[in-house]
């Protein structure tokens, strides 16, 4: 049974317990909050053991999940790394620049399995496209959401933009040119709407748009590559594909459109998207690695490069405020 320990029991890490119990093959050992009347509620729902320090848990446990505030990510992910031990750590991998160098220095050194948790790339909408082949040069991201001040801690692009900069970078196989940002400051300290332009070195471009002070949440991204249209609905689970590849298949739908040119023959495919969850397939996929001794689903490496970016994007806006 692999060992794992959580720090950080609040909302999201809630969440975490959640999963981690049903998941096979791991016994959850304890837990670490420093908060002491979240941590006594947690103790009696999850019948777990609270340990006082994080040094004590870890010296507990095979592998740690990080889910403290991202102001902590850096202490305690070079502790338990320091200390031999696996590391999953929320999104984003840390606070500053600075401590995403250091600790992507250390876990490369560490030679343990470092997955960073970014739950979009399990997203069912996103990994109904995994036997697709992802060649946009146009981007659109729309990722909005209501007013909660639970997560105003950090901006919106590291709070939310950063899932989307992360499927970007994963898809994009080519270096980021040039960025262009602009973002608003309305009911905290950081940016809580941002309009963000990322250019390519192969000549793609995204555009994104997110937003913490909406009416209606959408997490909408929408990809433009020579004879296809993507369309990927990360809120409502759905997947879309619209191309002039010829199909034989009964269950896409297919019509001809005159182009002025000649007919063409438009196909619209609905992939199959499963019903799972995708913070527990993250989480399982954190497990498998290693116990199979793979590498992590979402490496150190691409935090890192999410981290990077977003704080490019947010000096582009501090340069123009």
């Amino acid at each position: 049974m692999l060992k794992i320990g959580v720090i950080g029991a609040g909302h999201l890490g809630k969440f975490h317990l959640n999963n981690w119990i049903e998941i096979e093959g791991v016994i959850v050992v304890g837990f670490c909050d420093t908060d002491d009347k979240n941590a006594h509620a947690v103790e009696e729902k999850y019948k777990i053991k609270r340990f006082d320090t994080a040094e004590e848990l870890l010296d507990n446990c095979d592998a740690v999940d990080i889910v403290a505030p991202t102001t902590f990510h850096y202490e305690f992910c070079a502790l338990a790394l320091r200390k031999g031990k696996h590391v999953f750590v929320e999104k984003p991998l840390t606070n500053t620049m600075d401590e995403a160098k250091s600790l992507l220095k250390l876990a490369v050194e560490s030679n343990l399995k470092f997955q960073v948790g970014h739950v979009e790339r399990f997203n069912p909408a996103f990994t109904a496209l995994k036997n697709y082949k992802l060649e946009p040069m146009f981007i659109e991201v729309h990722r909005l959401s209501q007013f909660n001040p639970r997560g105003t801690d950090v901006s919106v692009i590291l709070d939310l933009m950063i899932h989307d900069i992360d499927i970007i970078l994963h898809i994009i196989k080519s270096n980021v040119s040039h960025i262009s940002a602009n973002g608003v400051s309305v009911l905290s300290d950081t940016p809580d709407i941002a309009n963000v332009r990322i250019e390519f070195d192969n000549g793609c471009v995204a555009n994104l748009t997110s937003s913490r002070i909406s009416m209606k949440k959408m997490r909408k991204m929408r990809l433009f590559q020579k004879d296809a249209y993507i369309g990927i609905d990360f809120l409502e689970k759905k997947t879309e594909i619209i191309s002039q590849n010829a199909t034989t298949d009964k269950n896409v739908f297919t019509f001809d459109i005159d182009t002025g040119k000649g007919k063409k023959t438009v196909a619209i495919a609905n992939p199959v998207v499963e019903d799972v969850n995708a913070m527990k397939e993250e989480l399982m996929a954190f497990k498998n690695s290693i116990l199979n001794n793979t590498n992590t689903a979402v490496t150190v490496l691409d935090g890192f490069r999410a981290m990077e970016v977003a704080h490019q994007i947010l000096e582009k806006i501090n340069k123009a405020v």
